[in-house]
């Protein structure tokens, strides 16, 4: 590569090799001037505004690359499922989400890419909820010039994992609740759980079925999750009576319908009581009282998955013990908090 610095003053008529950048503090950062711009003699004063006295003239060596031809092809490479790249500027390309799912990022993938030099690559944490046009991950790179075999590198790194940024859409599968307790079945007390889980299911996008209220008796529990498996809901949700008191009787309950444990307790707080099985393809939910009056649960880090097509294991429910405790803000901004990071 030879460069070769020149004064504004001389520039005019001369092809810009690369992007200059605007810095206006607290408002803006961006390209002022894009790699191709022919540069004009009115040019010349907004040069200088933005403190360039000089520029560079670049010629590449043969096998180099320019830093935003280097990023685009590393950012396809990168790029998965539900996932689009943009325009490359200033040496970068973003990746951003095109679907309402859950984010997975190959860890691995990401530190093997930033082992090469002058390769930057930066990501949003995996297993994360995100939306169309979120920022999911970046690609940059460090200097003007990159040698093309450390691209070539990246993309066989790359190739090896497969897709290393994709989103996994979250289904419309239908949830339906049994809700337990002598005290609301009774009508001692009015109930508010049905609706907090009704709220929870239609933010996630699924499909809300029926509500049943049984008294705090094992086999009416047992055989309300078993209706509303035949009615064809795809994850049940049985809310209450989950602690270890000796009217407690929902564990057993779901034990009893002859669903494979997952788990029964969990090292996430809020949701140590939470219960995870599988009656076949059907998730079964035990959900504890925790869930009626904390915003954020375990219920918000294992649904997602579940809505997603993973089926969790007990292995995967152990790993929420780190960055599973809920500092109980008193504006919950979840998912923007270190909860179930």
């Amino acid at each position: 590569m030879t460069i070769k610095k020149v004064r504004v003053e001389d520039a005019v008529g001369m092809v810009l090799g690369h992007e200059l950048t605007k810095i206006v503090p607290g408002s803006y950062k961006g390209p002022a001037f894009r790699k191709g711009h022919i540069i004009r003699e009115e040019d010349i004063p907004h040069l200088k505004d933005i403190g360039k006295e000089h520029i560079y003239l670049i010629e590449m060596g043969e096998g180099q690359l320019h830093e935003n031809d280097a990023a685009a092809r590393i950012a396809q490479a990168v790029c998965g499922t539900n996932v689009a790249t943009a325009a490359p500027s200033e040496g970068r390309v973003n990746l951003t989400a095109t679907s309402t799912g859950l984010l997975k990022i190959n860890r691995q993938a990401v530190a093997e890419l930033n082992e090469i030099e002058n390769i930057a690559f930066s990501t949003k944490h995996s297993d994360r909820l995100v939306k169309p046009g979120d920022l999911v991950a970046a690609v940059k790179i460090i200097p003007l010039v990159i040698e093309g075999g450390a691209v070539t590198e990246a993309e066989e790194k790359v190739a090896r994992y497969g897709e290393v940024v994709r989103v996994l859409p979250l289904s419309p599968l239908k949830v339906g609740i049994v809700i337990t307790g002598n005290e609301v079945y009774y009508g001692r007390i009015q109930d508010k759980y049905a609706p907090v889980i009704a709220d929870k299911v239609h933010y996630y996008g699924a499909t809300l079925g029926d509500v049943i209220y049984q008294p705090d008796d094992p086999e009416a529990i047992t055989q309300s999750i078993l209706e509303h498996i035949k009615q064809g809901d795809d994850i049940v949700i049985a809310a209450g009576g989950m602690s270890v008191d000796p009217d407690d009787v929902t564990p057993e309950a779901i034990r009893a319908t002859g669903a494979a444990v997952i788990t029964y307790g969990t090292p996430v707080l809020p949701g140590a009581m939470f219960m995870l099985a599988y009656l076949g393809d059907t998730a079964i939910i035990g959900m504890p009282a925790c869930g009626m009056f904390a915003k954020t649960t375990v219920f918000d880090l294992v649904f997602p998955h579940i809505l997603a097509g993973e089926r969790l294991t007990r292995k995967d429910i152990a790993a929420m013990g780190y960055g599973g405790l809920c500092s109980n803000c008193s504006t919950c901004s979840y998912p923007h908090c270190p909860f179930g990071k």
